[in-house]
């Protein structure tokens, strides 16, 4: 009698510490995600000495990246929910590996602008797939609200951190070390992830890609993206800034009559409803704009 009273008290903590090292792996991901935003800042005038890039050019090194992210992370989000939560997550880290590599031995500007640009469709899928195992992971209530918070905490402290551990790469090392470093971290993680996170998908019947919404979505979100980038080159008056952002309206206004018409939408807006939501989309948006502002004067 005793050993079987035992036997569930010894046993229940387990849950409790595998949700917890999921969680690290999970947060360590978006931390680099997040980190390759910024870590390259303080090595673009050595990346530019190396592979002879224009003033102008240079900015692409980020901006490839910002660029890819934005667009894509809606249909990584969709992704990750028709194909499974923990493939797409290990199959995005791939991705996000190879291209890193790719970039730390580039030869040449396209060369690295395009790894980086393939960087940020790695990111775009591990990013909204990590953030689906943590809310299918951690029970709704005080337990998810603690892993969203650790999540928003470690995704601010990211854009920071990654101008400070930029600057001690490219210092200490070469600019090649602020791609190289992604490497071992996404092997780490990518061979830990079936052991320590579950998979997971949607349930729902009649699931869909909803390739009309992700195509308008995600062309949209990549125009507007790049018509912001690229003003600070060209200026905001200019004919071609105008051009994008009155296309990526049309195409964003397109995508919102698209998905009140979709039976199975990319996104059903009904989920604005949340106040909790709301409020998260809100510090979400307001930490962005924080972070996009420090690369503005940094690139200055």
């Amino acid at each position: 009698m005793s050993d079987a009273t035992a036997a569930p008290a010894s046993s229940q903590p387990a849950p409790t510490r595998a949700k917890n090292v999921a969680l690290i792996l999970l947060a360590m991901t978006q931390f680099v995600i997040v980190i390759d935003a910024s870590i390259v800042n303080l090595a673009l005038p050595s990346i530019g000495r190396a592979l002879h890039f224009s003033r102008d050019d240079l900015t692409w090194v980020v901006n490839a990246y910002t660029l890819t992210v934005g667009g894509f992370l809606l249909l990584g989000g969709r992704l990750a929910d028709l194909l499974g939560r923990r493939r797409m997550f290990m199959i995005g880290l791939v991705l996000f590996a190879l291209a890193s590599f790719a970039g730390g031995v580039a030869q040449s500007e396209g060369w690295l602008i395009a790894a980086r640009a393939i960087q940020g469709m790695g990111a775009a899928i591990v990013s909204p797939a990590a953030l689906s195992i943590i809310t299918t992971t951690f029970a709704e209530g005080s337990e998810r609200n603690r892993a969203l918070g650790v999540w928003g905490a470690v995704a601010g402290a990211g854009g920071a951190a990654g101008v400070l551990l930029g600057g001690v790469l490219t210092s200490g090392l070469s600019w090649r070390w602020v791609l190289f470093v992604n490497v071992p971290i996404a092997i780490a993680v990518t061979a830990l992830t079936p052991r320590t996170l579950p998979e997971s998908r949607r349930e729902e019947a009649g699931d869909s890609f909803d390739i009309p919404g992700a195509v308008s979505v995600t062309a949209g979100l990549a125009l507007l993206v790049y018509a912001v980038v690229e003003a600070v080159n060209v200026g905001w008056g200019a004919t071609r800034t105008i051009v994008c952002l009155v296309v990526a309206a049309l195409l964003l206004i397109g995508f919102i009559l698209i998905e009140m018409r979709e039976r199975d939408p990319l996104m059903p807006f009904t989920i604005f409803r949340l106040r909790t939501l709301r409020g998260a989309n809100l510090v979400g948006l307001l930490i962005g704009m924080s972070l996009f502002s420090m690369f503005f004067f940094l690139s200055l």
